[in-house]
């Protein structure tokens, strides 16, 4: 699979319908860090006194799992449809992208 594809970001931290949020990519792994960025702006504001937050990848799959909802859809080419992806499908990848960021395999 070509991570080179159009992604949709669908956010919802709550149960309050408001709290939905989305995100447009042109690369999965740009959707994957939208969530990585989300959850680095919570943290920002829950300490908005430190000027450096840190965390770990435990932490971020913690977020994750307490998120009312996260889906990514990712476009088809061969279907020409959207097939959706879910929280574990996307704590997978963010694992294996932070990993090759880190300069691992």
């Amino acid at each position: 699979m070509s991570d080179k594809v159009h992604t949709i970001l669908l956010v919802q931290p709550n149960r309050r319908p408001e709290s939905r949020t989305y995100g447009d990519f042109e690369h999965v792994d740009d959707a994957l860090e939208g969530v990585c960025k989300f959850y680095e702006e919570q943290l920002k504001r829950q300490n908005p006194h430190h000027e450096q937050i840190t965390y770990d990848i435990s932490q971020l799959f913690d977020f994750v799992d307490s998120l009312t909802d996260l889906v990514i859809l990712v476009f088809r080419k061969s279907s020409e449809s959207y097939e959706p992806q879910n929280k574990d499908w996307i704590k997978e990848k963010i694992y294996h992208l932070l990993k090759k960021q880190a300069g691992g395999n």
